[in-house]
């Protein structure tokens, strides 16, 4: 069978069956008293969906999703693939079953449901990782740090509507993650130029936000990892990450220019994808991939409109390379799947498996 492919989705009903587990505790029946341990539920996500178990593992052949995210419409999750460029949906038994295959992705980043419009977004590309590192079976040397933007997919079907091309000016580029608006504006965010993009509904494409402050630079040939993970706030404002300093900022989407750095208690390096829950708590996944911070969660709070911040905790992820963390009626998941590994050996090497851990 090829690694690409995985069984065809199951339905709805049957991908959340399991009980929930301790806090960080293997997958086990729980008693009545651990069970009221269970984290609380994010109302923003809270549907009639049984627990999930603490910690689901899956087989996933060398699948390395970087990014996932929560999908309410099928009470499970949808991770997508460095490795294949798929979009799969995965359950409480950790198994993906393939929703979206289409080689032209490459890879597949950051993934967002807008169930009110029945779509699924997702960046795409091809990540530059070095002169020689193929990191995607369908990598190129003409695609390397040169391909990527935004595709919509039809949330039911998985079909590609529309793909919004996003590396049109020279220079390497990295579709990375990406936000939604009220309205479905999707932002995107370009890793290696401190670049973020608005894509409408309609699919057309504009420059939101370029500023030297979201760019990290390049070091010893490679470009560094500026600008990555991005969430929406009810204010109407963006607030972003930047990977290589921790550095966390707040966008007006009436007028980006006047954005301005958010003051941090202390800086949160190596965050990569964050998530904003509707008590106001932003979760931060951070890694060591190509960071001096710690493989692990942040919880930061604010009280006065994100023009400062402080981290409320932060644990220690039991898995490495921790990438991106997801709301759900059980709690915040975050994703572990080798990237390390994948990065390290420049494609070279892959491992199996991913981990889906609730902190």
């Amino acid at each position: 069978m090829s690694s690409r492919r995985y069984r065809k989705a199951a339905a709805p009903g049957l991908l959340a069956l399991l009980t929930a587990a301790a806090l960080l505790a293997p997958i086990a029946t729980t008693s009545a008293a651990e069970r009221q341990n269970t984290p609380a539920a994010d109302p923003a996500t809270a549907t009639a969906t049984p627990a999930l178990p603490a910690l689901i593992q899956g087989p996933g052949e060398a699948i390395h999703p970087e990014g996932f995210t929560w999908d309410p419409t099928r009470k499970a999750f949808l991770i997508g693939s460095l490795r294949h460029g798929t979009i799969s949906v995965v359950g409480a038994d950790g198994i993906p079953h393939t929703l979206v295959s289409d080689p032209t992705l490459i890879a597949t980043g950051g993934i967002r449901v807008d169930a009110a419009r029945n779509r699924l977004l997702a960046t795409y590309g091809d990540v530059y990782a070095g002169p020689n590192a193929l990191l995607s079976d369908g990598s190129t040397p003409e695609t390397r740090g040169r391909y990527g933007g935004v595709a919509i997919f039809n949330l039911t079907t998985g079909a590609l509507e529309k793909r919004v091309e996003l590396s049109q000016s020279p220079g390497l580029h990295l579709a990375n993650d990406l936000a939604l608006d009220p309205q479905g504006n999707a932002y995107a965010t370009d890793s290696f130029t401190g670049t973020i993009f608005k894509v409408t509904p309609s699919g057309t494409a504009s420059v939101f936000l370029k500023a030297p402050a979201l760019d990290a630079g390049y070091q010893d040939g490679l470009p560094n990892v500026g600008v990555n993970g991005i969430v929406y706030h009810p204010s109407g404002a963006l607030i972003v990450v930047r990977y290589d300093s921790g550095a966390l900022f707040r966008i007006p989407l009436d007028n980006p220019s006047n954005f301005r750095e958010i003051s941090l208690s202390e800086r949160i390096p190596g965050a990569d994808g964050i998530a904003l829950g509707s008590d106001g708590t932003l979760y931060a996944a951070t890694n060591t991939i190509r960071s001096n911070g710690i493989d692990g969660l942040f919880k930061l709070r604010s009280s006065d409109g994100w023009r400062s911040a402080g981290i409320v905790s932060k644990t220690v992820s039991p898995e490495a390379a921790p990438t991106t963390v997801t709301l759900t009626p059980s709690g915040a998941y975050v994703l572990s799947s080798n990237v390390h590994i994948l990065f390290g050996s420049g494609g070279a090497q892959t491992r199996d498996g991913f981990a889906l851990r609730r902190f």
